[in-house]
């Protein structure tokens, strides 16, 4: 893997404004990696899948948070 990756023991940590602040840059990344794709722009391909996989991984925490199952890093190391 890149060491460029988020993990998401790293997005856990963070606060719920953080989250939905870090959501709205990658989903504005998001949109603007689909117009450079579309117009031929895009010069690195694989951003896009780094991006959504992120997304994916803050949206997974934030569900989490919200059906009551907050994990934080202090009480997976008992």
């Amino acid at each position: 893997m890149s060491k460029n990756t988020v993990k998401a023991a790293d997005i856990r940590v963070k606060t719920d404004k953080e989250l939905e602040t870090r959501v709205s840059e990658l989903r504005k990344e998001q949109f603007n990696l689909r117009f450079q794709k579309a117009t031929g722009q895009l010069a690195n391909t694989a951003r896009v899948n780094k991006v959504r996989k992120e997304l994916a991984k803050i949206l997974t925490v934030m569900g989490d948070r919200l059906r009551g199952g907050v994990k934080t890093a202090a009480k997976n190391k008992k």
